[in-house]
């Protein structure tokens, strides 16, 4: 993987972003042509609209895997980063930091990172304020 920083840490995953969802996307309409031209053919207008309620569901469980494999990855990250504060402070991570907050936080190398966890809950800096402040950024290559 590429040297990360600010304008280069977002991660794109080509056959899930652009494949899948717009496989996803031209299924779901496709779908929706056919249910529409159905209307009048009362023995096709059952299996069209199974069809079409499948493409739905078939969104919201991409849609889900992603969400949830997030959200999995945010709790991980909160206990890693609440870890490194409590090794290199020996106090847990203030609790008015929100997980947002703390996914911010993980970039920040070990020399920036308590100060700037303490300015972020101070301050209420927001996710990509906390990034932008970051002056030696610290690569995350196991993200989701």
């Amino acid at each position: 993987m590429q040297e990360q920083s600010y304008a280069k840490h977002a991660q794109l995953v080509p056959m899930f972003h652009f494949v899948l969802f717009g496989l996803l996307l031209l299924t779901l309409i496709g779908s929706g042509v056919n249910l529409w031209k159905s209307m009048g053919d009362h023995q096709r207008l059952y299996s069209a609209a199974l069809i079409l309620v499948m493409n739905i569901c078939m969104v919201f469980i991409a849609l889900f895997a992603r969400i949830f494999a997030l959200k999995a990855q945010d709790r991980a990250i909160r206990a890693e980063e609440n870890l490194r504060h409590y090794v290199l402070t020996g106090k847990l991570l203030d609790p008015r930091l929100e997980a947002l907050q703390i996914v911010g936080l993980r970039f920040a190398p070990d020399a920036e990172f308590v100060a700037l966890a303490k300015l972020a809950a101070e301050k209420s800096m927001s996710q990509d304020e906390i990034k932008k402040s970051i002056k030696n950024w610290k690569a995350d290559n196991y993200r989701v």
